[in-house]
């Protein structure tokens, strides 16, 4: 994986191979941050990684200048992964171990953008208690969008809070806003 954009832009970062991941496409990856680039000001934002596995997406983040970014997965391999890569890049990204769902639970966090990149293969019922979660427990600023990502053979679109969905190859990302 290569960071797109800012201060470590053409960087590779290479993870281990043993990470139980499926990183996001550079491709879709750089479609995603046209869309942010238009909503936000990099510098003026707080970012909540879900499911945040290498961490690819803050790390391109943190490039753009996002000072304020959490990255929240349970595998330890990973958390280990994003605080090194971060360490080595100065990247000022903090890491909580953690089952998603109950961090969504239990955190005060609130975030300008909340990115959750969950397993392709999760039920309906667990991609719809990811918004649920993020919008009872109110966890986006008034501002704020959650943005997740999922194959294509899935669709999101008649969650609350759903506002439109993004597609670029086998990759979809779906945005929800507060009404």
């Amino acid at each position: 994986m290569r960071i797109i954009s800012g201060l470590y832009k053409s960087r590779k970062i290479v993870a281990p191979k043993n990470l139980p991941v499926r990183p996001t496409t550079d491709m879709a990856k750089e479609s995603l941050f046209n869309i942010i680039n238009n909503l936000y000001y990099f510098d003026d934002i707080s970012v909540l990684d879900l499911f945040a596995g290498t961490g690819n997406i803050s790390y391109e983040f943190a490039s753009r200048g996002t000072e304020n970014i959490t990255c929240v997965d349970q595998d330890f391999g990973c958390i280990k992964f994003i605080n090194q890569t971060a360490q080595k890049f100065e990247m000022p990204i903090q890491t909580i171990k953690s089952d998603v769902f109950k961090f969504l639970e239990k955190t005060q966090i609130q975030s300008n953008i909340i990115f959750a990149d969950p397993p392709y293969n999760f039920s309906d019922e667990q991609f719809a208690k990811i918004p649920e979660l993020v919008f009872i427990n109110n966890l986006l600023l008034d501002d704020g969008v959650l943005i997740v990502e999922h194959s294509k053979h899935t669709n999101l679109s008649e969650l609350e809070h759903y506002r439109y969905s993004k597609s670029y190859g086998g990759n979809v990302f779906s945005f929800f806003e507060k009404a």
